[in-house]
């Protein structure tokens, strides 16, 4: 199950103690759980305003990141295409699985010093991942642009040939070329119109090549034929030829034009491959630190709001717990008995939002809570 949920409640005579009277009453008693330390460090505390005011900021931050996050993760499946299965093996955080990040969380002292204040950082990490978000943007619009270019080509190549690149079909000795007066056209023709064909293209117009036409190519559904006339005769032919349901299509026999088409072919899938390999990484780096920050900013949450609801001097214990399936309702009364005594009124589930903690629509609970999902690797959500 790919649910966590991120507690805290206030340290009995010791952390300890409220860390084992939780083991105790989840796992020892229920096993209703598996339970982790979650380690927070000696943040900057501030005034009372501004944990007020970061609790909103940062209830916005979560939601932001996250999305994020499950963008970066999203993308990666599309960008994999058929190795998509593989998704869950490449969205790794400091090179560690998700779920082991999590249970081991630490803080990352060189990236957000914890001499800053809880504003400074939570700035540090917005600025980190809407750089991230900006990027995102702009190589995916590429590589897409990429993608968009080559299916172009290959719808052309592989389509009808009513509609079809005709250039991968035919060769220079399928027309008459160099002549003053002579032309040679493609004609699409329907697979129960090729007697018709035969009988009759020699007739649609008077200066028709006597037994020039070849067929070249065919289809399920149509033949591509050659045929050639003189060139001023070219518009009455073609005319004749719709009346017939023969359709012409325009094309010039040109081998510097197919030669260069060819050449933008290879040079597109050239490029596909190139980018492909440097977005892969570029992804798999950036996926791992959006999920960090994310997880951050929710150490940051959970700091914050303990303070505002618990009070100083800072004493209490923030503790991950990975509920066992079927188990969320036993689990949740669990918990609100054992911490009843911290808001009566509250004790039997959550309410609206409380004055002064600006929780959103986030679930309300006598200790402080939220929930972490980690189910990265199924997400649609987040789609670019």
């Amino acid at each position: 199950m790919s649910e966590f949920w991120l507690i805290s409640a206030p340290g009995e005579k010791t952390c300890q103690q409220t860390w084992e009277k939780l083991c105790n009453a989840t796992m020892k008693q229920n096993n209703l759980s598996a339970n982790y330390k979650f380690h927070l460090p000696d943040l900057k505390v501030g005034t009372l305003d501004q944990l007020v005011g970061l609790s909103d900021e940062l209830g916005k931050l979560d939601t932001y990141v996250e999305s994020v996050t499950r963008k970066v993760a999203s993308y990666l499946g599309d960008v994999l295409e058929d190795q998509r299965h593989t998704l869950a093996d490449n969205l790794l955080a400091n090179g560690l699985e998700l779920e082991a990040y999590l249970t081991r969380f630490q803080w990352d002292m060189a990236k957000f010093p914890i001499k800053q204040s809880l504003k400074s950082i939570t700035e540090m990490i917005n600025k980190q991942v809407t750089n991230l978000d900006t990027e995102l943007k702009t190589r995916s619009a590429a590589f897409n642009n990429l993608k968009t270019q080559l299916q172009s080509i290959e719808r052309k190549a592989t389509g009808s040939l009513l509609v079809r690149s005709l250039a991968d079909l035919v060769r220079k000795e399928h027309f008459v070329l160099g002549s003053e007066y002579l032309t040679t056209l493609l004609v699409v023709v329907p697979k129960a119109l090729f007697k018709d064909w035969q009988m009759k293209y020699e007739k649609l117009a008077d200066m028709v090549v006597p037994k020039s036409s070849q067929l070249v190519f065919e289809d399920n559904e149509h033949g591509l034929f050659t045929v050639t006339l003189f060139e001023k005769v070219k518009d009455e032919f073609k005319l004749h030829c719709r009346e017939n349901k023969f359709v012409v299509r325009d094309f010039v026999y040109d081998e510097s034009a197919l030669l260069a088409g060819k050449n933008e072919i290879a040079k597109l899938e050239s490029d596909k491959r190139k980018q492909y390999g440097l977005l892969i990484r570029w992804l798999k780096v950036n996926f791992s630190e959006a999920f960090m920050a994310w997880i951050h900013v929710k150490a940051l949450r959970l700091f914050v709001e303990s303070v505002l609801r618990y009070g100083l001097p800072v004493n209490f214990q923030g503790m991950l717990l990975h509920p066992q399936k079927k188990m969320l309702k036993r689990l949740r009364e669990v918990l609100n008995q054992l911490y009843s005594h911290l808001d009566t009124s509250i004790a039997q589930g959550p309410v609206d939002d409380i004055p002064g903690l600006n929780l959103g629509q986030q679930e309300y609970y006598p200790y402080v809570y939220f929930k972490i999902c980690i189910d990265l690797a199924d997400t649609s959500a987040g789609r670019l």
